[in-house]
Parts: C-alpha cells; structure tokens; sequence
C-alpha cells in the first residue's frame, strides 16, 4: 500500500527524485508543481501531485529554500506615496488578485512603499540582500530607476504596465489603446462633437495608449485633433478638478470629456456640476477601470473595464515562472513575458 507516508527507497523520507520516478517527469518539474509555477500542464501537475500523495512526500520547505537561496516572500513595490494607495480603487483591487493568486502557494507577501528618496534607498538596500525571491511592481513611472536595479541584482521582477513599447521586463497590461478608443468611438455614437479628455500622467505608457486610442478614434471618424481639448492630469481627483477648469476655460462649447480614471472623472464631474453643465445632458462624462466610483455615482458613470484582480493574478503566474525558470529571458526566448488583458466600456447614465 503507498499511503501512510511511504519511505523512500532509501528507507528515509521520500525525496524530490523518487516523486519524479514515480510521476515519469523530470525533477525539475516536480520541482514547478511543488513551487507553484504555472508553466506545467494540468495532466502533468495531476501525475506529480498523484506521486506526492502515493509516497507522502513533503516538502522541507526551511531546507529547500536554503539550498536554493530561497526566501519564500515575495515584494509588491508601490513607488508611490501610501495616500495615493489608499485612495486609489485601483491599487487595492490589484492587491486583491496578488493576493488570492498567492494564497495558493507557501509564498509570503511584503508591501513595500517607495514614494520617497529615503524609502527607495532603504528599498535599495533591502533588495540587494536578497530578502526576497521575486518583486511585482506596480504604477511605474518611464523614468523609474527600480526595473534596472532589480535587472542588475538579478531578483525575479514583473511590471503592471510596461514603460515603453520596449520593456526588457516581464509585464501584465490591460489593453489601453483599445480602451481608449472604445470610450471615444461611444461618445462620437452619441452624437458628441467636442470631445474632450483628461489624461493619466504621460510619463506612464498606459497613459500614453490612452492617448493614442483617444487620437486614432477620432480621426478615423473623419474628425480632427484639437490639441486644446487635451489637458494632462495625474489619475487624482484633485487632478480632475483642475483638468476639467482648464477644459472649460479653453473650450467652453465641450460636450463630451473622456477621463483616464475614474477618479479623475469624479473630480471632473464635480467642476462641471459647479459651472451649471448638466451630465449627461450637456456633457456627457465617461471614466476608466469601472471601479465602485463608477457605479455609485450620480448620475451612475460609463467607464472602460480593465480586469483589475485578473491583472493582479497574471503578474503571480508570470513571477513565479521567473521564480522557477531563472535561465537568461535570452535563452527561453519573450514568450509569455508580457500579457495583455482585453478591456470592455460599460455603458450607464453619464453618457
């Protein structure tokens, strides 16, 4: 009988080995079931977790990480200030998939704010003693010098949202430009002829795809880009007040405002209701991420969905391969390493 905690055929405890005879894989793929990593098939993870149950193998998990270098804890780096965390949807709802994503392995979780000069260096000096096997960072900024240390330490790293269109990083983005567009091409369907938009901060790429689905929509509606209909914000809703107040003061005539966040669309909706615009009757207003800020309120808000929790699981997926599969990104080839998400508008009263 295999059960009870069957000894190897050493007589001792079961060893990684003796799971890979008996499940017909490799060591190294007991080795990613074990770990969690998502780069296994559903048959093959059966067969090894099959043959752990048959031996009673366990896994020592102080040993394994110690002869691998191993922690066992992960870092979610937010280089931003901790109010900007706490009043952002967006932010607690990626947590909330890292979170559930990571329940399923023996990882632990650190939230690591790096919002300041003093905070990064501290962060430096933490990073480089290796205290962690991997780092998710969240709400990078193109010139963000943390993705080129992690590069240089070697630490496992994944970024939501890539800075460029040539990220060297691993990265899970939703698909912005598409987004973008789908608010623009809603509004033009609606009959709007001045739309308008308050964008992200353009220093960060997501931003910067807004933009250009925004642009594109429009002039494949035969319509030109007034430049004076796009203000920059910074995806704060003190940052949407004073964006819509300069839309108003350039282009009085708007009807239409699309805004980067949520957030900033509450900001805007609140200049627009002190200058007497009814919405959506004289503006029409739309958001982005479909957060509880949409839905509640008033008049309820059209924003541009991104699967902010699926986001927030594929990093989880993507780090624990990187955890698992430390070859050189040259050697494994780009496949897999940066995901991107589908986005979809939900329609409510604001438009």
């Amino acid at each position: 009988m295999a059960g009870h905690g069957a000894r190897g055929r050493s007589g001792g405890r079961p060893t990684l080995e003796e799971v890979a005879a008996r499940a017909g894989v490799g060591r190294g793929t007991v080795s990613r079931v074990i770990n969690g990593s998502p780069r296994v098939s559903d048959a093959t993870r059966a067969a090894v977790e099959a043959a752990v149950a048959e031996l009673g193998y366990v896994p020592n998990t102080a040993a394994r990480a110690l002869a691998a270098n191993r922690t066992d804890a992960i870092a979610m780096v937010v280089p931003e200030p901790e109010t900007r965390f706490f009043s952002e949807p967006y932010f607690s709802d990626i947590l909330k998939g890292v979170g559930a994503q990571l329940s399923e392995t023996e990882m632990q979780l650190l939230l690591i704010f790096a919002g300041s000069d003093r905070e990064r260096r501290r962060l430096a000096q933490y990073l480089a003693a290796h205290r962690v096997d991997g780092v998710l960072l969240v709400s990078v900024h193109a010139d963000d010098p943390l993705p080129d240390l992690l590069s240089q330490l070697e630490i496992p790293a994944v970024i939501s949202g890539p800075r460029s269109e040539h990220e060297t990083l691993p990265s899970v983005d939703s698909d912005n430009y598409g987004g973008g567009r789908s608010a623009v091409e809603h509004l033009i369907a609606r009959g709007c002829a001045r739309i308008a938009t308050i964008t992200g901060r353009l220093d960060v790429y997501g931003a910067q795809r807004r933009i250009d689905g925004y642009r594109d929509a429009l002039e494949d509606a035969g319509r030109e880009v007034d430049e004076r209909l796009i203000v920059p914000g910074d995806f704060t809703e003190d940052g949407g007040r004073r964006a819509m107040a300069e839309l108003l003061a350039r282009c009085p005539d708007l009807d239409a405002v699309f805004a980067g966040s949520d957030v900033m669309a509450a900001g805007a909706r609140q200049v627009l209701r002190e200058a007497g615009r009814r919405i959506p009757e004289d503006v029409a207003l739309v958001g982005y991420d479909d957060s509880a800020i949409a839905r509640h309120m008033d008049p309820p808000l059209t924003s541009v969905r991104q699967p902010i929790e699926e986001m927030g699981r594929a990093m989880i997926d993507l780090l624990l391969d990187e955890i698992a599969d430390r070859r050189p990104a040259v050697s494994r080839g780009l496949e897999r390493r940066q995901v991107v998400l589908p986005t979809d508008l939900v329609a409510r009263d604001s438009s």
